[in-house]
Parts: C-alpha cells; sequence; structure tokens
C-alpha cells in the first residue's frame, strides 16, 4: 500500500514538473497567469517598461499577451487635463438647424468625420453668439506647455484648464494650427506632471492602446483598444496620415492622449466616425511625431509652417493602370504640375505617376500630400516616378504651402466602346494664347466611349496615356495601340484632369 501511494505521489510530481516545464503551472503549482500578472504589474511600474498579462498556452495556441493598463492609467493621470472654453461666433438664421431636426436623419454623412466636440450655442440670425466646448489635453513640460486640439479651442474668448488635483488655470493660446488641428496652450505653473511622448512610427496594427480623457466632462476617463489602421487619410483637407483604432471615445476626448503599453503618447485622439454624435468603433489620433513637430514650431514661433511640392494629383485605377502598363493600381497620378513650383523644379510631368517617396510606397494618390503635408519647408524628397514605362528617380526641395497643399482630384471610368467617339481638331493660334498652352486638340463633340467617362464638348485633350498629342492622326496611333482602356489629359477651363476611357 505505501509502494502505491509513493507510486502515485511520484507520478503527480512528474506530472506537475512536466506542466510547469511547459508554462502551464507555476513551480508551485499556481497558475502562470497570476505570477505574470505580478511581473507585469512590478514591470509597469518602470516608466517606459511594456505592460502585459500573459495567459496559459494550450496545444493548439500559442502564448497571448493582455495588457494591464491600469499602472499607465496611474501614472500618466494626473498630467491629463479637462479644457473649458467660452466664446462667440456668428451665425446665420437657419430654420432647420434645429435640435432634433429630421432632415439628416437619413444622411449617413451628415455626422461623417465629425469633431469630438464642436461649440454648443443657439441659432439666430446674423449676431454673435455665445459659445461653450469641453475637451482634452496633455502636459508636456513641467512649467505648463499643454497640447490639445486646435478645434478645441477655436474661436475661444476664454480657455480654462483644469488639473487632476482639482485646481483651475486661465490658459493662454501660444498657437493653433488648423491644418493638422493641433494647438499649444500654456499655463502659469511649475513642477507640473507631465506625460512621456513616444513615437509613433514605431506602432503596429493591432497593438493595444489606451485613451485617456474627459468624455462629456467625466474627468480621467480611461478606454481601451487597439490601432486599427494605420496612415488614414480622411475627407477632411488636413493631410494628416491618422492612427485609427477601435479606442472608444465621445465628445469631450477631443486634444485627449493616445499611449502605447509603455505609457508613452503616440497619438492625440481628434476625430471619430459617428452618424449619430457618439461613437460607433472608429476613432483616429493626430501621430504624435507629426503633432511633436507642429508643437515645436509653435513654441518657437506661434505658428506652424507646411510643405509644398505643387502638384494635382489623381487616383491610379485599373483604367489608369492598364493605360500606363502599371502592374498595379498603385501610385499618385500627376495631373497637373504648378508652373515654378517644387515639382516643377524637380522635373515632374503631368502623366508621371508617383510610386514611392523617400522610399516610402504611394499607395493611394491621398498619400502623397499626406506625405508632403507631414515634411517641413526646405525638406528634399526623393520620388520614384512611373514614366513612359519605367521608374524614374526625381529630387524634390519642398516649398512653403502657406495652408495649401497638394490637392486630390477624382475622376470616375465608365465603360465604354471601342471608338473614343471624339471630333478633333487643332487650336488655332488664338485659342492657344486664351488657354495658355502651346499645342492640343479642341474637343468639338464627344460620344461613345468618352463621353461616358466624362468628356464634354469645349475641352482640350493635351495628351493621351502621357503622349502630347497635336493632331488627330497622334491620338488614332496611341489608341490603337492600347489595348484596355487609354487615359486622356484634359484641360478645362484652368484646370487640368486625367479621365480614364475603357475600350471595348
Amino acid at each position: 500500500m505505501e509502494q502505491q501511494t509513493n507510486t502515485a505521489s511520484l507520478k503527480i510530481k512528474r506530472t506537475v514538473a512536466a506542466l510547469a516545464a511547459i508554462g502551464v503551472l507555476g513551480a508551485g503549482g499556481a497558475m502562470v497567469v497570476h505570477q505574470n500578472n505580478a511581473g507585469a504589474n512590478a514591470a509597469a511600474a518602470a516608466p517606459g517598461a511594456p505592460v502585459a498579462a500573459a495567459v496559459a498556452p494550450t496545444a493548439s495556441a500559442p502564448l497571448v499577451a493582455l495588457p494591464d493598463f491600469s499602472q499607465i492609467a496611474a501614472r500618466n493621470s494626473p498630467a491629463v487635463v479637462n479644457i473649458s472654453v467660452t466664446g462667440s461666433t456668428k451665425v446665420a438664421y437657419d430654420p432647420s438647424a434645429q435640435a432634433g431636426n429630421d432632415d439628416f436623419g437619413n444622411d449617413p454623412f451628415f455626422e461623417f468625420f465629425r469633431r469630438f466636440q464642436g461649440p454648443q450655442g443657439g441659432q439666430r440670425g446674423g449676431r454673435d453668439v455665445p459659445t461653450h466646448g469641453l475637451g482634452s489635453g496633455f502636459i508636456v513640460s513641467p512649467d505648463g506647455i499643454i497640447m490639445t486640439n486646435a478645434h478645441v479651442v477655436r474661436d475661444a474668448r476664454e480657455v480654462t484648464v483644469k488639473l487632476n488635483d482639482r485646481r483651475e488655470f486661465r490658459a493662454k493660446v501660444l498657437g493653433t494650427d488648423p491644418k493638422t488641428d493641433i494647438a499649444v496652450l500654456k499655463i502659469d505653473a511649475n513642477n507640473l506632471p507631465v506625460v512621456p511622448l513616444g513615437h509613433s512610427s514605431d506602432l503596429k496594427v493591432g497593438e493595444w492602446v489606451l485613451a485617456i480623457g474627459s468624455p462629456y466632462g467625466f474627468d480621467s476617463t480611461v478606454t481601451a483598444g487597439v490601432v486599427s489602421a494605420k496612415g488614414r487619410s480622411l475627407p477632411d483637407d488636413s493631410n494628416v496620415p491618422f492612427i485609427q483604432t477601435d479606442v472608444a471615445v465621445n465628445p469631450g476626448n477631443s486634444g485627449g492622449p493616445l499611449f502605447n503599453t509603455r505609457g508613452e503618447v503616440v497619438g492625440i485622439n481628434s476625430q471619430i466616425y459617428s452618424q449619430t454624435g457618439g461613437f460607433q468603433g472608429l476613432s483616429f489620433a493626430i501621430p504624435i511625431d507629426l503633432a511633436g513637430r507642429i508643437k515645436d514650431q509653435i513654441v518657437a514661433t506661434g505658428k506652424a509652417s507646411h510643405a509644398k511640392l505643387g502638384v494635382t494629383v489623381q487616383e491610379v485605377n485599373q483604367g489608369f493602370a492598364d493605360s500606363f502598363k502599371l502592374a498595379t493600381p498603385e501610385g499618385a497620378l500627376v495631373a497637373n504640375v504648378e508652373r515654378g513650383s517644387p515639382a516643377d523644379k524637380a522635373g515632374l510631368k503631368s502623366g508621371d505617376v508617383v510610386r514611392k517617396v523617400n522610399g516610402q510606397r504611394i499607395i493611394g494618390s491621398a498619400d502623397l500630400p499626406a506625405l508632403v503635408g507631414t515634411s517641413l519647408p526646405g525638406d528634399k524628397i526623393t520620388m520614384d516616378v512611373w514614366r513612359d514605362g519605367k521608374i524614374v528617380s526625381l529630387t524634390a526641395t519642398l516649398g512653403n504651402a502657406a495652408d495649401k497643399v497638394a490637392d486630390v482630384a477624382k475622376s470616375d471610368s465608365a465603360a465604354g466602346k471601342v471608338k473614343l467617339g471624339l471630333a478633333l481638331r487643332p487650336l488655332q493660334s488664338d485659342e492657344k494664347r486664351e488657354a495658355g498652352i502651346s499645342a492640343g486638340l479642341l474637343v468639338e463633340d464627344a460620344g461613345g466611349a468618352a463621353a461616358n467617362a466624362g468628356v464634354q464638348p469645349g475641352d482640350v485633350l493635351l495628351s493621351v496615356n502621357g503622349r502630347p498629342v497635336n493632331t488627330v492622326e497622334q491620338v488614332r496611333d496611341v489608341v490603337e495601340k492600347s489595348a484596355k482602356s487609354v487615359a486622356l489629359l484634359i484641360q478645362r477651363g484652368p484646370d487640368k484632369i486625367f479621365i480614364p476611357v475603357r475600350l471595348g
């Protein structure tokens, strides 16, 4: 009997040892998740250390790390502030702009990418009305430098900052940059707690992140989620490569920090996708790498400068890819180059397709203005450009945008027939002078594939598939050599735009 007991005990000890060896049990028989939680808490206590709690692996799944944000919240909440704004704005009377108005109820874009917190006030005809707003911010310098969103303090007459310890200060707006939605405030205080700044470039999709802010005025509210995507371009003319997350943010979170698992700020919560005004699973943060550069400029000069390339670009759809013999529909198609601009001086031409900038792939056309917009005047960029079936390398020294960066023009391709359906004639000398061009063909009539694609009588055809055309025979020659589609460069008034026309 004693031998059987010893044998059973030995088997149990061997089983425990085996399970401990593969990480299912700790040395004392406790689940390893408890031990790792303790280790994670200890690690989190050290600034800059990643915070995670490991769960036990199974035979089919590897070890998975779960975040523990308690130490990050405790350490950084004192440096996150509540911002309240009072001001005034001039409004015109609009009978439809009443609370509960249903005219926009079925419009899915009415609240599309709205700011978290706009001015709250009545609607009255042609007069200044008081506004009130709430937002968040965070302290980046012990002497009272605070970062937030520009739209939080827009039209502000008075800005009040409330600290985590309930002290309140009147804040001075050092400067704002509406282009990137960054504002810098200053309060008269010293020895304040600060948040550590990280690098948004190090973020990975799927990584855990944490937001601290004051949604609806509830101070020091903590919410968590993951990075859903990076480099998002939104339809707001900001040219900011947003960080997309599923962190719950609501009105009042605007301007608050987004932390990584090391407790470092990697973004500033700025916008949400919402049809209701509340959180619907999509939130967008300004990368701290960009925000930090803007902050430094504002502190030094009171304003921010942005770079300019001097081009109008379009999406490269499948039709354009076929026309220019691109393997994939990626890049930014240059529709127009501003005379004397950095792009013009670098040798960029209409019909070029920018595929890379400083080694970074340009997937959609909006990637180019977003990348340029985050650079500084005087910066040099190297572009890989697709021209005449091969890659050409160009270098440009960026200019000053003066609040205008590259625009993104869009066109819709449509199915067509084998022939273009255009009636063309060469331009007269006076027509060339009036249009400011040296060559081209006037579209006298448009039908068939070209009309379906958007070509109109009165347009001037400048090139086909990037080849300048001065005669109808040149157009016919390019079209006959094209298998699927052609790209027409059209001048309409002062604007130039590429229009893809699919052949058969």
